[in-house]
């Protein structure tokens, strides 16, 4: 007796045949932060092309040296906004911290004293600015606008509008490198390693999701809002006073617009089209970084082609304009994609 086999029926794949990766365009397009790399890539082929000194060695390591400051309040920025929050006086709170740590060090006070107290100062004015957020429900950007206006007001008294070097103290985080790489960078990679971490695997993290997502049903929840709140606002003042002392020991001083909000823009524009939530809960340190590297090869890119000052802004604005749009694009394909 004959036993007769019925052809597959079509689109029914036999059970026992191996499942072999296959590559789509629409899984490139769906991966993470795909039109901010596209961009960071045309930037750096384009400079490459016109310039042979863009890609040396020393180069790069001098873009990450000088983007260091920028990352380390890029990523407290990135929890922050995360949980729903702002903070916009960050660069205005580095030119305090700038301006006191070079005015105790110029008048003999030590390195570590030095470091603890503009660490301490710079928490402080944090959590000024999270009780002000949180207590009185003024919105965050107009509290930390004011806050800013008002530190850089100080910074100003600080210094009585003058230069003041530290001459070769704290020379060896800002100039020295370990294994050939600068201490900033490694400063700025443990910091941001450790944010990504702590928004990826803690309580504290998980519950800035939450707060950014929906704040009162977070509260329902059981999540302490307030104390989480105040947490996140004093530590994006410490990250600025970390960021403020390693400014001070690349400049070996410091000078009236230290800092500031010529700052404070770069390190929101990072976030940004790193593709933080401005409503927040949504935030990603690997997206925060990748704006971190692209402002760096922007500017410096830049320089070396030697385009005026007048330009510099335009072009600037521009490509974080068009990079912008490129990852909300993305976004938006990823959700239709999700529905």
């Amino acid at each position: 007796m004959s036993v007769k086999t019925l052809p597959d029926a079509p689109g029914v794949s036999d059970p026992h045949e191996k499942a072999r990766p296959r590559f789509s365009p629409a899984a490139l397009r769906g991966a993470p932060h795909t039109g901010l790399i596209a961009v960071l890539i045309v930037v750096i082929v384009a400079t490459s092309l016109r310039t042979d000194s863009f890609a040396t060695d020393t180069n790069v390591i001098n873009i990450l040296r000088q983007v260091s400051v920028v990352a380390v309040i890029a990523a407290g920025l990135t929890l922050l906004m995360t949980a729903g929050g702002m903070d916009f006086s960050m660069g205005s709170n580095v030119a305090v911290t700038t301006a006191v740590g070079a005015q105790l060090l110029a008048h003999g006070h030590s390195t570590a004293f030095t470091v603890v107290a503009a660490l301490v100062l710079a928490t402080l004015i944090g959590l000024v600015n999270g009780v002000v957020v949180t207590f009185t429900n003024v919105a965050p950007f107009v509290a930390t606008l004011a806050t800013a206006t008002l530190l850089d007001g100080v910074a100003l008294l600080v210094l009585d509008s003058v230069s003041v070097s530290i001459g070769t103290k704290m020379f060896a985080l800002g100039n020295n490198k370990i294994l050939g790489v600068p201490y900033l960078l490694v400063v700025a990679i443990l910091v941001l390693v450790a944010t990504a971490l702590v928004m990826r695997f803690t309580v504290f993290g998980r519950d800035a999701f939450a707060i950014g997502g929906n704040e009162h049903v977070a509260r329902l929840s059981g999540i302490n809002v307030t104390a989480r709140k105040l947490s996140l606002y004093a530590l994006t003042g410490a990250l600025s006073g970390l960021a403020g002392l390693m400014l001070l020991s690349r400049l070996s001083g410091s000078s009236p617009g230290t800092g500031g909000l010529s700052l404070q823009l770069q390190a929101v524009a990072a976030v940004v089209i790193g593709g933080t939530a401005l409503a927040g809960g949504y935030g990603t340190v690997v997206g925060t970084a990748l704006g971190v590297v692209l402002l760096g090869v922007v500017a410096n890119a830049l320089n070396l082609l030697q385009v005026s000052s007048n330009y510099q802004s335009v072009s600037v604005g521009g490509v974080l304009l068009i990079a912008a749009i490129a990852n909300e694009m993305h976004k938006a394909r990823s959700r239709s994609a999700g529905h």
